[in-house]
């Protein structure tokens, strides 16, 4: 049996749980706690887990009783058992209303090939399930899940070392930290590592931040089960907000590697960040990552960041950022991401790379711009990104480890036919420091393959959000509760 068949074996148990109200998230959470005590027994880590709580009791209890055991387990381990343990129990809770709806749950779980599974590698499957939540749009999970391919080309050009301290301050489920430890794995021997770089690996090598609580646990479960040292004193993710407090912290850790793709959007409320180190406030969370990225970097320390068209040309405060950030980094490339793959299939993005100067002042020359978007496929469920739509691209992006005057030495400039350009700095300082910079005419028929024109697409997407408010009402009305106001 395949990770691919065990995950949709795990997928599909979610008919299970929405007969009984529980929408998605909800099931990706649940399976997480199911999951962690199965894989405790499978992998004999049990007993990070305290004594009576795992998961021969709960298979041990008669079906009418075992819901009631389930709910009094996900309690304790909130305060017991490793850290770990309690990080990804802290305030859980079951959705889970029939005694049989978590019976029927149990006995397929535990009638599932789990030693293929450990053959074919519990985080790929754990993985695999996470993926399948992003792509169902109904769970809303996917719309700004960051696809594999382009997670892996990122991580490829960036080529992460032994010595790098890597952070992702809008960690998510973890992706980029695993794609980083994928790639430090493919290209040493881990075994052959001395107890020193071992021990660095565990426990300084991977940091990020997440504030959603329900994602953190997932993250953490993805972490441990990629076999990185997930537990919070020895940095992996912690449970905290970016642009708050916590962030001030996780800035002065002393990355040499920032990978991310941070939220978009405005800060809830269009209030400001609670963190009083940005030298340009602002409302806008991509403006406001963009910050603490630059600001995190060791000099000579590397990012690749997903962002937005607009924190290409928004003018004021937005101006401003963008002209810090190119004089204290040197801002090397631009890549233009097609459209169509994010969930949001209106949003445009791109990938930003730049290196943190040894000064603070003047550190970008020239910015080079590679245009993956125009006359390209219609990226979507019928026309999947694949990896192989980076390869130019990465070619074209030439051997970062070589540093950057060879690497950039060695680019060459296609001119107005082709999509790799090099952009002097006092060429963008006339245009205002605006960094959208687009040459080719965009020739493709406009067929659409997923995507719709916008004004169909603002429709659909708020018949969907409609009819998502509505559930959730409804969920809220059978706990006999008002809903809290939701930022859509």
């Amino acid at each position: 049996m395949t990770t691919q068949d065990i995950v949709g074996k795990l997928w599909n148990l979610c008919n299970v749980l929405k007969d009984d109200g529980v929408t998605y998230h909800q099931y990706v959470t649940e399976l997480t706690y199911l999951l962690f005590l199965k894989m405790a027994e499978e992998t004999g880590q049990h007993d990070q887990l305290p004594a009576g709580y795992r998961w021969a009791e709960l298979t041990a209890q008669s079906a009418p009783e075992r819901l009631e055991f389930y709910k009094k387990t996900l309690v304790h381990l909130g305060s017991h058992g490793s850290m770990l343990v309690k990080e990804i129990f802290a305030n859980a809770s079951s959705f889970i209303k029939k005694p049989a709806t978590l019976s029927t749950l149990v006995t397929e779980i535990d009638k599932l090939d789990w030693y293929s599974a450990r053959q074919e590698g519990l985080g790929d499957l754990y993985e695999g399930l996470l993926e399948k939540n992003a792509n169902e749009k109904k769970s809303g999970a996917g719309q700004y899940f960051t696809p594999r391919p382009l997670i892996d080309s990122m991580v490829a050009v960036m080529k992460p070392t032994l010595n790098d301290v890597i952070q992702d301050p809008a960690a998510g489920t973890g992706g980029f930290l695993i794609a980083a430890h994928h790639w430090l794995r493919e290209h040493h021997d881990f075994d052959s590592l001395t107890e020193k770089q071992q021990r660095k690996l565990r426990r300084n090598t991977f940091f990020g931040m997440e504030h959603v609580q329900d994602t953190h646990r997932l993250a953490l479960m993805n972490l441990m089960l990629h076999g990185i040292d997930s537990d919070p004193e020895a940095g992996g993710i912690r449970y905290g907000d970016t642009l708050g407090p916590d962030g001030e912290a996780l800035g002065k850790v002393g990355a040499t590697l920032i990978l991310t793709n941070p939220p978009f959007g405005t800060k809830k409320g269009g209030g400001l960040p609670t963190r009083d180190d940005f030298t340009f406030p602002t409302s806008n969370k991509q403006f406001c990552f963009l910050q603490h990225i630059y600001r995190a970097l060791k000099p000579g320390g590397r990012a690749a960041v997903v962002l937005p068209d607009n924190v290409l040309f928004e003018s004021n405060t937005g101006t401003e950022i963008r002209r810090d950030l190119m004089d204290k980094c040197n801002l090397h490339t631009i890549l233009r991401l097609p459209t169509g793959i994010f969930y949001a299939q209106g949003v445009k993005t791109n990938v930003l790379f730049f290196t943190r100067g040894d000064k603070e002042k003047g550190n970008t020359k020239e910015v080079w711009v590679y245009d993956l978007r125009a006359n390209m496929a219609q990226f979507g469920k019928r026309t999947q990104l694949a990896r192989d739509h980076f390869k130019e691209f990465e070619s074209a992006f030439g051997d970062d480890s070589l540093g950057h005057s060879k690497s950039l030495a060695n680019r060459k400039d296609t001119g107005e036919e082709g999509r790799f350009r090099k952009f002097t700095r006092e060429w963008i300082a006339k245009r205002g420091d605006n960094l959208d910079i687009a040459w080719l005419k965009d020739e493709s028929d406009g067929s659409t393959d997923d995507v719709l024109e916008p004004a169909v697409l603002a429709r659909e997407a708020m018949a969907e959000l409609k009819g998502a408010f509505e559930e959730l009402r409804g969920v809220f009305a059978e706990l006999g509760e008002e809903p809290d106001e939701v930022e859509p």
